[in-house]
């Protein structure tokens, strides 16, 4: 427990109206999107500034507390859930665009703006941010940089890191840092680059510029029906081979197309195994040719059907069933793991077949929805906890995850390690590398406060019995409670 000292310190740098300590609103803080991992914090604060922020972790370093930043919490990978007795920083108050140049297609960001408010912002000036995730109406720009997001466009645009010229940043001793500048690149190490994708293990962002693009001259997008997912994953190989360089390449089984048309209706296939959503942009004459090569491909690939979008209704219609895929589960199934592996584009139907294989070996369904284009996958693993599938499933979405880097891929394209996957990095990773990641990270916090725990194995995590909260028999027997 923290000391009534150590909070009043706390209210007296941020406001009392800032500091969270009453049990039940400590527990909307206990987990992120990843509901299975839960811990319950010991106080949430909720700073307003760059220098709030910095004299709340300078107090946490002071006292040896462990923090947790937060954003949104609608990461799928643990990396915000609390540490037991330590404390929650969110940032969900920081929602300033401090600055806005239209002229230089930058904009100066605090981390509690959402990923498509950047967009809204620069929209009548011609302009738009590339990095999309699915959760980009909620997700804030501070989450995109801990996990280096990417979304459906990052085949072409490339994801986070390659979007964001600035931060700044406090460290786990409470000093802020400005990492990069006004430049696309600076001399030296790229610190900017290290710290985004460190999923808050090396410092809290607290303010990030962000490169802004012209909104394109053309844009095209189809809906391409396959009858198996060898086929569809075919024509992804042969659209990427050709040089065509897509904005977005998404692939939908069977399974994901059902959920989408029951939450948004936005006119899949029913009866398609497959489907793929291909999107080109750039200058119209050369989209339309490359246009007309992507239909060719997908022909030549054995597409049942192709629907092209008739106008800009329509496209955004189509991205809306594709981003709701994930929520839209929910409709076909009480439970589900969301997963995220990367696999060579070329191996994409042999990892589908693997999934459907290890699907029917552990008799759950599992339903695939992913960033075909560079092969980043999101098997969704269904199950029903009330059944007693909770750790069936678990099993079979770890598999799924070490499979991915068994054919050459990786752990993850953009949801992060956190707890879920990090006792799955020895399989990544030797010895050698775990080392250096662990000693870059101790010189950065030597003291281990920051979201400790998280990306690499420890003894005491891997030690454990890994996933889902599993209650105590006295609990489960209604003689005790957790708090």
């Amino acid at each position: 427990m923290i000391d009534t000292a150590l909070r009043r310190e706390f209210e007296a740098a941020l406001g009392a109206d800032a500091v969270l300590s009453d049990p039940l609103q400590l527990r909307t803080y206990e987990c992120d999107g990843l509901t299975g991992f839960r811990e319950v914090p010991a106080l949430v604060l909720l700073p307003r500034s760059t220098e709030e922020v910095a004299a709340a972790v300078a107090l946490c370093a002071g006292a040896g507390l462990p923090f947790v930043a937060r954003g949104a919490g609608t990461g799928l990978s643990g990396g915000a859930v609390p540490v037991a007795r330590g404390v929650v920083i969110s940032t969900a108050r920081m929602r300033r665009v401090i600055e806005f140049d239209p002229e230089d297609r930058r904009m100066v960001l605090e981390p509690g703006v959402t990923n498509a408010e950047i967009s809204r912002i620069a929209a009548p000036h011609g302009l738009y941010y590339a990095p999309d995730p699915s959760s980009q109406v909620v997700c804030t720009i501070g989450g995109n940089v801990a996990e280096n997001s990417g979304g459906a466009h990052c085949v072409k645009y490339g994801f986070t890191v390659h979007h964001v010229q600035a931060l700044r940043v406090v460290l786990p001793d409470g000093t802020t840092a400005d990492l990069g500048g006004d430049a696309p690149e600076s001399a030296g190490p790229d610190l900017r680059g290290l710290f985004i994708g460190s999923e808050g293990t090396l410092g809290i962002t607290t303010e990030i510029t962000v490169r802004l693009l012209r909104t394109p001259q053309s844009v095209r997008t189809l809906v391409a029906d396959f009858p198996t997912v060898e086929q569809a994953g075919g024509a992804v190989s042969g659209i990427m081979a050709s040089g065509i360089v897509p904005a977005a390449v998404e692939m939908l089984d069977s399974l994901a197309i059902e959920a989408c048309e029951a939450a948004v209706h936005a006119g899949y296939s029913p009866e398609a195994t497959a489907a793929l959503v291909v999107e080109l942009d750039g200058m119209e004459a050369e989209c339309d040719e490359q246009f007309e090569s992507v239909v060719a491909l997908c022909r030549e690939h054995g597409t049942t059907n192709i629907r092209i979008a008739a106008d800009a209704r329509e496209r955004a219609l189509i991205w809306q069933g594709r981003k709701a895929a994930f929520a839209a589960v929910g409709r076909i199934s009480p439970d589900y793991f969301v997963q995220d592996g990367v696999v060579p584009r070329t191996r994409l139907a042999e990892a589908l077949t693997r999934i459907a294989d290890m699907s029917r070996a552990e008799g759950l369904r599992v339903a695939n929805v992913f960033h075909a284009g560079d092969g980043n996958l999101h098997p969704l693993v269904l199950f029903d906890e009330q059944a007693g599938e909770a750790e069936q499933a678990e099993r079979l979405s770890r598999e799924i995850a070490e499979m991915c880097v068994e054919l050459g891929g990786s752990l993850s394209g953009e949801h992060g390690i956190g707890l879920d996957k990090a006792c799955s990095m020895p399989l990544m990773f030797g010895e050698t590398d775990l080392a250096a990641m662990a000693r870059l990270r101790t010189a950065f916090d030597p003291a281990g406060l920051a979201n400790p725990g998280k990306v690499l194995p420890t003894p005491r995590l891997c030690g454990e019995r890994p996933g889902r909260y599993r209650p105590h028999p006295l609990e489960a027997a209604g003689v005790i409670e957790r708090w």
